[in-house]
């Protein structure tokens, strides 16, 4: 019959290309969902700003110089996968990438307050520099409509003894709890406040001067 080619008139190097594609098609269904997004990772890596973000975070020597609003743009489409708990839930990660992209999804999930906490407290122990958790912190926008139980929940954080706990509370009380409600509380804790990592020292100093702009004639007496 015109229009279909029989298996043994089909000429070889397109038996070979068939072939191979194939094969690429079952490697990539192998991979995991970590591998496949780190590899696309990968192709968004830019070596200038590599060398730019990793001035700003002395030590850090797993950044591939990924810009925020890619991975923002990756988050997104990630949520809306079947499978992105395999990836916020991942421990294998290599690049500092991978673990912001992380908290980014946990930003964007829909469910109830309670289950999005249980993502965020597996999620902290995970944040080792400035930046992954003050972008996480900014992304948890749920904390809006549900200030009392985040407020509750971030208190563990803020007597913690490790830096990067306690710098989590204080970005997510500067970023949502600075208002007529909570000044009075969060004035008490920066009173108590006592940590002698840096990291730890300028969240708290960040969230003094988020005060005073915000409620500055509290923060003022309180001076």
């Amino acid at each position: 019959m015109m229009g279909i080619t029989s298996k043994k008139s089909m000429p070889a190097h397109s038996a070979h290309t068939l072939f191979l594609y194939l094969c690429e098609i079952t490697n990539d269904m192998k991979m995991t969902t970590t591998e496949n997004i780190r590899k696309e990772l990968q192709t968004l890596a830019d070596s200038k700003y590599q060398e730019f973000h990793s001035s700003l975070l002395p030590g850090a020597n797993n950044i591939l110089g990924v810009r925020i609003p890619q991975l923002r743009t990756m988050a997104k489409e990630i949520i809306k996968k079947e499978d992105w708990r395999t990836f916020v839930e991942s421990t294998d990660t290599i690049y500092y990438e991978e673990t912001m992209l992380q908290g980014m999804i946990i930003g964007f999930i829909k469910d109830s307050p309670d289950k999005i906490l249980e993502h965020v407290e597996k999620f902290i122990p995970k944040i080792n520099n400035w930046a992954v958790c003050d972008i996480f912190c900014g992304g948890l926008k749920f904390t809006k409509k549900n200030k009392e139980l985040v407020w509750n929940f971030i208190q563990k954080y803020l007597k913690s003894d490790k830096e990067y706990y306690k710098r989590f509370g204080l970005v997510m009380i500067l970023s949502y709890f600075i208002d007529d409600k909570y000044i009075d509380k969060v004035l008490e804790i920066l009173d108590n406040f006592s940590h002698e990592g840096y990291y730890a020292r300028m969240g708290a100093a960040w969230a003094l001067s988020i005060c005073y702009v915000k409620q500055p004639e509290k923060t003022f007496d309180y001076l």
